[in-house]
C-alpha cells in the first residue's frame, strides 16, 4: 500500500483528541462534515495542527481540510490521488491562483516565520496584487512572482536576521511622514537560520543562564535569537550539563573543536585564564568563526557572568565543516506516466529545486515539474547533465536527475557516482531513487518471461567495444540464460541485431520464443510475440527491449512463459 506503516483505527469520535496531538497527518475515510465537527474544538494554529485529509469511500476525491502548506495536506491529498486515480481537492488561495505558498516556500529555503499571526494580511495582499515584495538581506533564488526590492519600506516580507530591519535607518525624508508609518503594513518577518554562536562557559553553568545570556547579547545586537542555527565551543565542553540542555532544548546542533584548532585561527581575543583552564587562547571567537566559514565576526566577544558570547554569519555554499551541501536525488520515473511513477519518487520531483533531465523523459512528467526549475538536454549529453546537477547540488540546492526506467539500469546512477568521486570532501547527500526499469515493464508485458535466471546485455557500442558485447552474448547464449537486449537497433547500428541473432541460433532453436516490445507502458506501445527465426521481420528500434526465451521459454495464451523449475518438484 501507499502507507505500509500507517495506523489503523476504526473511528470513534473520542479517540481523535488522543491521536491529534501525537500524529502528524491524519486521513479520514468518510464524509467531510463528520470531520469538521469531529475536529473544530481541537484546532490550534497551523504551525501545529497536523495534516487533515479526508477521503471519500469510493476514492474519487481527496480533500485536503487542514494545514495544507505547513502541514503538508495539500501534497498528502495529491499522492493519495496520484495513487488511487482520483482527483485532490485543493482549496488553497496560492494554489488556486498558480502562486508559491508564503509559508511552504519558507519553510523549504529553512527560514523561519516570526510573526505568523499577520500572515492572512500578508497573503490577502499577495493574492490581490499577484506578487510578493521581498526585501532580503541574504542571497536566495526567488520565485517568478516574489520581486526583489531595495527598499525595506515597500516590501511586504523581510527576509533578515536583524531584530529590527529600520533599527538606525532613516525611513522617509518627508517632512510631512510620521517615522512609524511611512513603509507598508504588515510585514513578515523571514528569520534564515544562519547565526553561529560560539560559546565559552565555567563549569557548571545552568541552561538558564547560558540561555539568557545568549539571548541578551543577540538582543543587544539587533539579531533574531530565531535565526540561530547552531552553536560552537571547545570539545571539552561538549559534556557540560547545562550546555547540552540548553541545545536539546532548541534542537542546536554542538560543533565542538580542539584547542589547537581553536588556536589555529588568528586574529580573535586571546584569554591567558581561558589558556590555562583550556589550552586554547579563546574560545568562543575562533569556535564561530570556525564553525560558520566566515572571515569576521559578526559579534565580538561579549561577557555575561559565567558566559561568553561570540557571534558568525554562517557562511553558504563555503568549506563550513557544518555547511550542507545541497541534495541529490536520482530519480527512475519508469515508463514515464505520473501512474507508474511511485510516491516516494514524486515527493523527491516536488521536494527538489531543480530538474535536470533527458528533454523526452522531461515532456512526461510535465505535471509534477512545471513550477520547477529544468535543465533538460538531448540525447548523449548525459554527461553534461549529471555534471550540471552536481555542480548545483554542491551549492546547496536539491537536485533531482530524471531517469526513465531504473536510474540504477544502463541509467544515469552509476554515472553521477563516477562524477562525485571526482569532488571534495564536502558532498551532497545522494539518493537513488528506483524506478520501473524497461526489463520489468517488458517482461510484464509478455507474461512472465524472467522467471528464472536472465542476462541483460546492451547492444550499443557507443560507450562498450563491440567485440565485448559479442563474448556476452555468447557467453548468455551459451549458458542458457534468457536474455534482454537493449538498445538493439539504430540507424547507425542496424546490423547489432542481426549479429546478436545469429549468435543465439547457435546455441538456440530457431523456434526459441521472442518478445519484442516497444514503448512499454507508453502511449502507442507495441507487443508481439515471434521467435528467433522470424523476429526480424518486425520493426526493432533505440525504443524496443527484444526479449530471447532460454530453451524452456513456451508460448502459452499469446503470452511468454519461462518455468522456474516448480513442475520437477511440484504437482502442478
Amino acid at each position: 500500500g501507499l502507507y505500509p506503516d500507517a495506523r489503523i483505527e476504526k473511528f470513534r469520535s473520542d479517540i481523535v483528541p488522543k491521536l491529534w496531538d501525537d500524529h502528524r497527518r491524519l486521513i479520514f475515510i468518510m464524509a467531510a462534515g463528520i470531520v469538521v465537527r469531529t475536529i473544530a474544538s481541537l484546532i490550534n494554529d497551523k504551525k501545529t495542527d497536523p495534516a487533515v485529509v479526508v477521503l471519500d469511500e469510493a476514492g474519487k476525491s481527496a480533500i485536503s481540510l487542514l494545514s495544507g502548506h505547513i502541514g503538508g495536506a495539500n501534497d498528502l491529498a495529491r499522492e493519495i490521488a496520484v495513487f488511487l486515480g482520483g482527483d485532490a481537492i485543493i482549496t488553497t488561495a496560492s494554489d488556486m491562483n498558480n502562486l508559491t505558498a508564503i509559508d511552504l516556500w519558507a519553510d523549504e529555503n529553512n527560514f523561519v516565520i516570526e510573526n505568523m499571526e499577520i500572515m492572512p494580511h500578508v497573503a490577502t495582499r499577495y493574492i490581490n496584487n499577484g506578487a510578493l515584495r521581498i526585501y532580503t538581506e541574504i542571497e536566495t533564488t526567488l520565485p517568478d512572482e516574489f520581486l526583489r526590492v531595495s527598499d525595506p519600506r515597500f516590501a511586504d516580507v523581510f527576509i533578515t536576521n536583524k531584530k529590527d530591519v529600520y533599527l538606525k535607518r532613516q525611513q522617509c525624508s518627508s517632512a510631512e511622514c510620521s517615522t512609524g508609518s511611512c513603509h507598508v503594513k504588515e510585514q513578515l518577518y523571514l528569520r534564515p537560520e544562519n547565526l553561529i554562536i560560539g560559546i565559552g562557559c565555567n563549569s557548571n553553568t545552568s541552561a538558564d543562564e547560558i540561555e539568557d545570556s545568549v539571548k541578551a547579547v543577540l538582543n543587544e545586537n539587533n539579531l533574531s535569537f530565531l535565526s540561530v542555527h547552531s552553536i560552537a565551543t571547545i570539545n571539552i565542553k561538549t559534556d557540560e550539563a547545562g550546555l547540552k540542555a540548553f541545545a536539546e532544548k532548541y534542537n542546536f546542533k554542538i560543533n565542538a573543536f580542539t584547542a589547537d584548532e581553536l588556536n589555529s585561527v588568528e586574529g580573535v581575543s586571546r584569554s591567558e585564564a581561558v589558556f590555562k583552564a583550556t589550552g586554547a587562547n579563546a574560545v568562543s571567537e575562533p569556535a564561530a568563526l570556525l564553525a560558520s566559514g566566515a572571515s569576521e565576526l559578526l559579534i565580538q566577544k561579549q561577557k555575561k557572568s559565567n558566559v561568553t558570547i561570540a557571534a558568525a554569519e554562517l557562511q553558504r555554499f563555503t568549506d563550513s565543516p557544518i555547511c550542507r551541501s545541497g541534495k541529490l536525488f536520482i530519480v527512475g520515473t519508469g515508463p514515464g506516466g505520473i501512474e507508474h511513477i511511485t510516491p516516494y519518487a514524486q515527493k523527491a520531483i516536488k521536494n527538489s529545486d531543480v530538474i535536470v533531465g533527458y528533454g523526452t523523459y522531461l515532456n512526461l512528467i510535465q505535471e509534477l515539474i512545471k513550477d520547477k526549475e529544468v535543465i533538460s538536454t538531448g540525447m548523449t549529453k548525459e554527461v553534461d547533465r549529471c555534471k550540471k546537477a552536481v555542480e548545483l547540488a554542491m551549492t546547496g540546492k536539491a537536485v533531482a536527475v530524471i531517469s526513465g526506467g531504473d536510474p540504477g539500469i544502463y541509467a544515469m546512477a552509476g554515472l553521477v557516482f563516477e562524477i562525485i568521486q571526482e569532488q571534495g570532501d564536502i558532498l551532497p547527500e545522494i539518493e537513488v531513487i528506483p524506478g520501473i526499469s524497461a526489463l520489468n515493464a517488458c517482461a510484464a508485458r509478455l507474461g512472465a518471461p524472467l522467471m528464472h535466471d536472465f542476462a541483460a546485455i546492451s547492444l550499443s557500442d557507443r560507450l562498450t567495444p563491440w567485440e565485448l558485447i559479442e563474448k556476452r552474448l555468447a557467453a548468455a547464449a551459451s549458458a542458457d540464460f534468457v536474455t534482454i537486449l537493449y538498445n538493439p537497433k539504430s540507424m547507425g547500428r542496424p546490423e547489432h541485431i542481426n549479429n546478436a541473432r545469429a549468435i543465439f541460433l547457435k546455441h538456440r532453436s530457431t523456434e526459441t520464443p521472442v518478445g519484442i516490445v516497444k514503448g512499454a507502458m507508453r502511449e502507442n506501445e507495441s507487443i508481439i510475440i515471434t521467435n528467433l527465426r522470424d523476429m526480424l521481420n518486425y520493426d526493432i528500434d533505440m525504443q524496443t527491449a527484444v526479449i530471447i526465451g532460454n530453451s524452456q521459454t513456451f508460448i502459452f495464451d499469446n503470452r511468454m512463459i519461462t518455468p522456474r523449475g516448480y513442475e520437477n518438484k511440484y504437482e502442478i
